[in-house]
């Protein structure tokens, strides 16, 4: 009983853990190398196209196989020893970032035609989406079997505070790389980063099955895990509301257009915008692992998923710099604390052995909404205008919360 007193009031509790902290540091240099990337492919993609319908086309190539083997995915992680099965992800991305590398080479530019290189990228976009499907719900299948349970909100807010640093690190050093290395100098650093990850969860000990899931039926385990999530209201209320949050109010998505078109900064100014949001999250998450919210987590996180909405508004209608650098860095303070609700949540109620499905759900409605509402955005962006469909964006993220908070009481009034 002392122990878990001590735990559960040591904010250091999570990392004092060795094989823990190795794998924070392995997703440090995977989520920085992913960042990083995105930040490349969207500049790179700009302009080669100078078409922002074409940085949303890149959001749907990856989401598409990414929400279509998820559920399957699932079954894959919960019957499968994760270690492996992770390694094998952050394997196929190194291969990934090694081809992008090579599209990016004068010799290949040379002979090559812009349609093609275009082409190659989404390509490889579309290949790492298939990754993704299963890369990324295995690290949160693995979390819950590497911590001891009366430290796992602990362990939570550690994860995303290493997720959001690794964001912003990838956001703003994209920015800096793109400046003064090009994309090919860029695309070095990315595949580096990589290849450290790979080598740090490489120290990680296997992670078997803890499902008896073998024997049955792939859909029928799907069905289970859809069952769960859907049967669980405090946890498909806080993924809605994430879910449709993030695919109206992805700006982010608009930000090279802003960056270059609208607010005249350049790559190190994109990079800046960038990385303004998870700048905003990271403090917030430090903030959280010392003072954790409590009480009425249900009403805070229907507050701060409107002052999000806003923080979009006000970003699709500034023309001034450091305006729309707050904004988002705001919109990111109040992301972070919706973030942590809603992973706390998930991980708390899911079972050992259904965390593979329930992750894989999880990663349907919050990863794939990123790419569904960069999608979005660029076409939005085509038939209203770049500035109208961000406002338009935010505001329908205010409409969401509104819905919920009337639709959707259980959640206004969920505590933890």
């Amino acid at each position: 009983m002392t122990q878990t007193i001590t735990y559960q009031h040591n904010p250091l509790a999570a990392v004092q853990i060795p094989e823990y902290r190795n794998m924070l540091i392995g997703r440090f240099c995977f989520v920085m190398a992913l960042r990083m990337l995105s930040t490349l492919v969207g500049w790179w993609m700009y302009e080669l196209t100078n078409a922002p319908f074409a940085i949303g086309l890149i959001g749907l190539a990856e989401v598409v196989p990414a929400l279509s083997l998820a559920l399957y995915a699932g079954h894959v992680i919960d019957i499968s020893e994760k270690r492996k099965l992770l390694l094998k992800g952050i394997s196929g991305y190194v291969v990934c970032g090694g081809i992008l590398l090579f599209l990016s080479t004068k010799y290949f530019s040379n002979h090559s035609s812009k349609s093609i290189i275009v082409g190659g990228i989404y390509t490889v976009i579309f290949i790492s989406g298939i990754i993704r499907a299963f890369s990324g719900p295995v690290f949160g299948a693995i979390l819950g079997q590497m911590v001891p349970r009366e430290i796992l909100p602990n362990a939570i807010t550690w994860n995303q505070g290493t997720y959001l640093s690794a964001s912003v690190t990838g956001h703003a050093t994209a920015g800096f790389c793109i400046a003064f290395f090009k994309n090919t100098g860029t695309l070095v650093v990315i595949v580096s980063l990589l290849v450290i990850a790979l080598f740090m969860l490489t120290k990680l000990s296997a992670k078997p099955a803890a499902a008896t899931n073998g024997d049955k039926r792939t859909w029928e385990s799907v069905r289970e895990g859809l069952h769960f999530v859907f049967s669980t209201k405090e946890v498909l209320g806080a993924l809605s509301l994430d879910l449709f949050a993030v695919l109206f109010g992805g700006a982010v998505a608009m930000v090279p257009v802003y960056a270059r078109d609208i607010l005249h900064v350049g790559p190190i100014g994109f990079g800046w915008l960038n990385g303004a949001t998870d700048m905003g999250s990271i403090i917030m998450v430090i903030a959280l692992t010392i003072f954790p919210l409590k009480g009425q987590q249900g009403r805070k996180l229907l507050f701060v998923v409107a002052g999000f909405g806003m923080c979009i508004i006000v970003f699709g209608l500034s023309k001034t710099f450091w305006v729309s650098f707050v904004a988002l860095l705001v919109s990111g303070l109040l992301d972070a604390i919706s973030v942590v609700v809603r992973g706390t949540i998930v991980q708390m109620k899911t079972p050992d052995e259904m965390r593979g499905r329930v992750m894989s759900v999880n990663s349907m409605f919050i990863n794939s909404s990123n790419e569904l509402g960069q999608f979005e955005s660029g076409l939005s962006a085509k038939l209203l205008g770049v500035v109208p469909s961000v406002v338009f964006g935010g505001a329908m993220t205010i409409m969401v919360v509104l819905v919920t908070w009337f639709k959707a009481p259980s959640l206004r009034k969920m505590e933890y």
